[in-house]
C-alpha cells in the first residue's frame, strides 16, 4: 500500500548489508521505500504485476539485487551470480517500460571489478581498461542489460562500487583475522591453474605485488551519500566509479586493521595458504589478490565531497561503532 503524496523509492535487493543500510537511511529521509525481493515484502520477483505496481510512479528505482560473489565459483554458483543480476535488471527494465509514470531516475549496482588488475595506474571512467575473466564478464553483461533497453524518460546511472566498508560480513572477517594474529598482508605467488578454472575465467594470474596490490574502497556512508548526490545532480548519467579518492594497498589495510584491534603482529598469508584456505572458507583468492586501483573521476568533477576520504579514520569509525 503506497502513501499518497509521499515520495516513493522502489528498492530491489534490500536484504543484504548495503540494501539494509540504504533502506534505513532513506526511510529516515522521509521516503516510502518499497522493497522488491525473492520474498518481498512489497513485491516478489515472480510476481510481475506487483513489481510493476511498485515501480510505476516511483520517484527513484535502486537495484542492488544479485547473489554474493563471496563464494566458490562452481558452475552452479557462476550461473546463479550471472542469472540473479541479469534477470532482476531485465525485470525492472520491463516494469519501467510498462509504467504510465516511469521513474525519473534508476540507479543500478555494478562493480569496480569490471576494470583490469592495475598496479601501474588508476582506472577512471574515461581512461580505465576493462579486464578479462568471469567477474569482468558478469559486470559487462550486467551493465549491458541495464543500459541497452530504450527507456527515454528515465535517467540511468550504474554504480561501479569498490569494496564497501561497514558492518558487513567481509569487514567483520578481516577484523577477525587481525584479532587472532592472522592480520598480515595477503601475498601473491605462482599457482597451478587447472583447465577448468582457465576455461571458466576464474583463475587469478600471478602478479608479484608482495602485498602491495591496490585496495580501492568506499565507506557505506558514502554509498548512501553518492546515491543522494546522484539523485540531486541531473547531469550525472552512465557508469560512475564509487570509490574513495585515496586508495590504499593490502599491506596498509591489514596494518590499519591490526592497529584498530590492538594487535602488533599479524602473520602474512601466502598464495598457497590462500588457495587452500579459500576452499575451506568457500570463497575465491581473486577477492584479496586482484589489484583494484579505481578513482572517482566523475564524482570529483561533479563536486561530490566524500565523508570518508581516508582509510585510517574510516576504519576507526567502523570499529568504534
Amino acid at each position: 500500500m503506497t502513501v499518497p503524496g509521499r515520495p516513493r523509492i522502489a528498492l530491489a535487493g534490500a536484504s543484504g548489508f548495503i540494501g539494509d543500510h540504504l533502506f534505513r537511511a532513506l526511510t529516515a529521509d522521509g521516503y516510502e521505500v518499497l522493497r522488491i525481493g525473492r520474498a518481498g515484502p512489497d513485491a516478489r520477483w515472480d510476481d510481475e504485476a506487483a513489481v510493476r505496481r511498485v515501480v510505476d510512479g516511483a520517484d527513484l528505482v535502486i537495484n542492488l539485487a544479485g547473489k554474493s560473489v563471496n563464494c566458490r565459483y562452481t558452475a552452479r554458483n557462476r550461473a546463479e551470480i550471472l542469472r540473479s543480476r541479469l534477470d532482476t535488471t531485465r525485470a525492472l527494465a520491463d516494469a519501467v517500460a510498462a509504467s504510465s509514470a516511469p521513474p525519473a531516475l534508476w540507479i543500478n549496482a555494478s562493480t569496480a571489478t569490471i576494470y583490469r588488475h592495475a598496479e601501474d595506474r588508476p582506472m577512471t571512467e574515461s581512461s580505465g581498461e576493462l579486464g578479462r575473466g568471469f567477474s569482468v564478464d558478469v559486470a559487462t553483461a550486467w551493465e549491458r542489460a541495464f543500459f541497452e533497453p530504450d527507456l527515454p524518460h528515465t535517467r540511468r546511472v550504474a554504480l561501479r562500487m569498490a569494496i564497501v566498508l561497514g558492518e558487513g560480513p567481509a569487514f567483520r572477517m578481516l577484523l577477525r583475522l587481525a584479532r587472532i594474529g592472522l592480520g598480515g598482508p595477503q601475498i601473491d605467488g605462482p599457482w597451478v591453474a587447472t583447465r577448468r578454472r582457465r576455461l571458466a575465467g576464474t583463475f587469478h594470474e600471478y602478479a608479484p605485488s608482495r602485498g602491495r596490490q591496490k585496495f580501492s574502497w568506499v565507506h557505506i556512508d558514502d554509498v548512501v551519500g553518492v546515491i543522494r548526490f546522484v539523485r540531486d545532480t541531473p547531469t550525472i548519467t552512465g557508469p560512475l566509479n564509487v570509490a574513495a579518492p585515496e586508495p590504499s594497498d593490502n599491506r596498509t589495510l591489514m596494518a590499519l586493521l591490526r592497529t584498530a584491534v590492538g594487535r602488533r603482529i599479524g602473520l602474512p598469508a601466502y598464495r598457497w595458504m590462500l588457495e587452500l584456505g579459500s576452499i575451506v572458507l568457500r570463497t575465491e583468492t581473486e577477492l584479496v589478490l586482484k589489484s583494484r586501483w579505481v578513482l572517482p573521476e566523475r564524482l570529483s568533477a561533479a563536486g561530490y565531497v566524500f565523508r570518508h576520504p581516508q582509510l585510517e579514520p574510516a576504519i576507526r569509525s567502523i570499529v568504534g561503532q
